[in-house]
């Protein structure tokens, strides 16, 4: 993993090196001796070079020299100078321009692998992390997939309820339908004269001329009749209870319905059975 940052910043250094040493030979070469060139060039690689040791030796002990890096960088801006005079000087300037910037490239490519160096792992602490990583992925997959059963679990319970609830709903919108039928043929016959006739004479004596208005049964919530023996008012004679059934009955006009006056009679505290105060009722409206 090392060679993979350190080797093309070795090839780039050798490259730029080698390029200022001939371009500072061939430029200077021609005004002045050429080994009085040679040491020039020699001189901004060496000084280049001397500078990227150092670098390296204090990044080999954890350490970092601020001046050193700024003393590098100069020598490598120099070479870059010098680069870029030769081009604006020469026959062909794009040709050497396009290698002026090699200097600054490699004290680039130096940087990146000094970066490298002091943010890098033992293979241990690697598989550390490596194992911290698909523990958590595995923690996020369990927890994925115990959402999506909870989830599922959920809609099934809810579509199973709401089934249940649309078929009560069927089951009491067609013990309403059928109740309603029931209530309006009932209506009917009671409407009925010749019904109403039919049905009086099989429950009682039939005065001529007189037609007793049949009564619906109740339909709705119905009270526990009271025991007898518990009935703490004394007894009515029939005479005494036609007269108390009369006198309620026709307390409003028009006169009260059965239903009607039943109510009025318990809440007054009398106390008779429902057999003789149905009887008593059809004697006075006969």
């Amino acid at each position: 993993m090392k060679g993979k940052t350190v080797l093309p910043a070795v090839a780039m250094t050798a490259v730029s090196m080698v390029l200022t040493l001939a371009v500072v030979v061939m430029w200077l070469g021609a005004a002045v001796p050429w080994m009085i060139a040679l040491v020039v060039g020699l001189g901004i690689d060496g000084g280049w070079l001397a500078t990227l040791a150092y670098e390296r030796r204090l990044a080999a002990q954890g350490d970092h020299s601020i001046p050193v890096t700024v003393v590098g960088w100069a020598f490598g801006a120099v070479a870059t100078g010098v680069l870029v005079a030769h081009a604006l000087t020469s026959s062909s300037p794009a040709a050497w321009l396009a290698v002026s910037w090699f200097p600054l490239a490699a004290k680039a490519l130096w940087l990146v692998h000094g970066l490298w160096e002091r943010t890098a792992l033992t293979p241990t602490a690697l598989e550390s992390i490596r194992g911290i990583q698909q523990e958590a992925r595995d923690e996020a997959a369990v927890a994925r997939a115990r959402l999506r059963a909870e989830a599922t679990t959920e809609e099934t319970r809810l579509t199973a309820v709401t089934g249940a609830g649309a078929r009560v709903a069927r089951v009491q919108a067609e013990t309403a339908k059928t109740l309603s039928k029931a209530w309006s043929t009932l209506e009917t016959t009671r409407a009925s004269e010749e019904t109403g006739k039919a049905l009086t004479s099989v429950t009682t004596p039939v005065t001529v001329g007189v037609t007793p208005r049949w009564e619906l049964p109740v339909w709705g919530p119905s009270e526990a009749v009271r025991a007898p023996a518990l009935e703490a008012a004394p007894t009515l004679t029939d005479d005494a209870l036609d007269a108390v059934v009369e006198e309620i009955r026709t307390s409003r006009t028009p006169p009260l319905s059965y239903r009607e006056m039943s109510a009025r009679f318990r809440a007054a505290g009398h106390s008779a059975s429902e057999f003789r105060l149905r009887a008593a009722w059809k004697r006075v409206a006969a």
